[in-house]
């Protein structure tokens, strides 16, 4: 009697104990999808240390594998040097026309490289192709104290990039990824700045060309193979970098487009670089075969109104700053879907430019999918007494 009692209480230890463990399971997968309709995670990437796959357009996560691991990110480093490099061309600080001249630091890194000779000059634009098609460190480099004066300066900038857009798993020491301590970034942090980088769209004529040359009309031309071989091979494929050093192994930021939608997908510590292609294929493969875009506003279109107190404008239009819209699984319904605008009843002025009001809430059913921040288009300052009188009295007396 005394062994039965034994036996039922062990059994039922093994039930509560495997009960519990499938608990935390379906936790975890509930974790992984957050597009609507999304109901259990698909397996990719299974050789990967580290994965991600993103949507583009919403920032939607499909899918993630140990994505908050900190990893060297080899020569996807060079991403965030791009990123810096085209915001300062949209903000009119360089042209691509602008010569940049490589110094003997520059020239002298290591790995790949365009073999700059120390006191050459290239145009920004040839830079660009340099690094986002060949890799090149030393361009890298250049490209750097062009911008900031100094490699390290630039490091400074590149970390205070990556504290701006939130990111949590990434710190720079250098602007080519070439193997340094205190060095990483994420799956996550990666796919983050490689959204960010799309969003300048003059991107896509250098990390979606599959060759070209630079020096082409000199003694010594240089032939530009894109290092990322599915701008050719994955309809669609357009970007945007590969890396490889012996410590990260391959890895991967990788960007498609296919009928209205962008993919990004990360993978590091892949074995080899036929793994990494393959498993990056997959994982656009599965975004393309299973979801769609639904669209609630176009870029520009006007989605709710701010009033404002003691201003010289008494309320302002509220406009979509891009397209907002939500990932569906395809065979999902968009019934359901609605959106809300959430903003305060009203804000005193002065009201700054690009200054967040408010934010757009899109929900599937009673959940929420989707949230976007609203932000003032223009800026509206205090008014004066004088105005504010004639207003308060135009109000009672119905003059102006």
């Amino acid at each position: 009697m005394k062994k039965m009692r034994v036996l039922i209480l062990v059994w039922c230890m093994v039930i509560l104990s495997v009960s519990g463990a499938a608990g935390v399971y379906a936790e975890e997968k509930a974790k992984t999808g957050a597009a609507a309709g999304n109901t259990a995670s698909p397996v990719l990437a299974p050789s990967a240390r580290s994965a991600i796959l993103m949507d583009a357009a919403t920032g939607t996560v499909i899918f993630e594998k140990n994505s908050h691991d900190k990893l060297p990110p080899a020569s996807i480093t060079k991403i965030m040097t791009m990123l810096l490099t085209v915001e300062a061309l949209d903000e009119g600080r360089l042209q691509l026309t602008d010569k940049v001249r490589t110094s003997e630091y520059a020239a002298s890194m290591g790995g790949s490289q365009i073999f700059l000779e120390p006191g050459e000059e290239m145009s920004v634009d040839e830079m660009l192709k340099g690094i986002a098609m060949a890799s090149g460190n030393d361009a890298s480099v250049a490209m750097a104290e062009k911008l900031a004066g100094s490699e390290s300066a630039f490091v400074d900038m590149m970390n205070q990039k990556a504290e701006a857009l939130g990111l949590k798993d990434t710190h720079f020491a250098n602007c080519n990824g070439l193997p340094a301590e205190n060095h990483y970034s994420s799956a996550h942090d990666i796919a983050v700045i490689s959204r960010e980088l799309l969003k300048h769209e003059q991107i896509i004529k250098y990390t979606g060309s599959y060759q070209d040359y630079l020096r082409k009309d000199s003694a010594k031309p240089f032939w530009l193979v894109n290092t990322n071989k599915l701008v050719r091979f994955y309809t669609g494929a357009d970007g945007l970098k590969t890396g490889y050093t012996s410590e990260a192994k391959f890895c991967l930021s990788a960007t498609a487009s296919r009928d209205g939608l962008r993919a990004i997908a990360v993978v590091l510590g892949e074995p080899n670089t036929k793994t990494r292609n393959s498993e990056v294929s997959g994982m656009f493969d599965y975004l393309f075969a299973q979801y769609k875009l639904h669209n609630i506003h176009k870029e520009g279109d006007i989605v709710g109104t701010l009033n404002i107190e003691k201003g010289v404008k008494t309320e302002l239009p509220l406009k979509a700053a891009e397209n907002y819209s939500v990932l569906l699984r395809k065979g999902v319904t968009q019934e359901g879907i609605r959106h809300e605008v959430v903003v305060p009843k009203s804000i005193k002025a002065p009201v700054a430019a690009d200054q967040t009001v408010g934010k757009l809430v899109v929900y599937q059913g009673t959940n929420v999918v989707k949230e976007y921040e609203l932000k003032a288009g223009e800026s509206v300052a205090k008014a004066g007494w004088w105005k504010l009188f004639k207003r308060t009295a135009g109000s009672l007396f119905s003059v102006d």
